[in-house]
């Protein structure tokens, strides 16, 4: 499965499954991600587009919930 999405669209699907997965509000999922962006946990997302697949952003969405919540 080798379906890349933009930098963005990666955040977004990020944010979208810690909200459907752990039942946190969309502005809670927000705050998450963009303390993991300031903490340049996606760094390496925005230099290699091709980690920006649907299973990395599940994978990430795990990891940001654990860490920021």
């Amino acid at each position: 499965m080798a379906n890349h999405m933009t930098y963005e669209e990666f955040l977004d699907e990020v944010t979208t499954l810690i909200t459907e997965k752990y039942d946190v509000a969309d502005k809670g999922a927000i705050q998450m991600v963009m303390r993991a962006q300031e903490d340049e946990f996606f760094s390496g997302h925005d230099n290699d587009p091709k980690i920006c697949t649907l299973d990395r952003a599940h994978e990430d969405a795990r990891t940001v919930f654990k860490k920021y919540k």
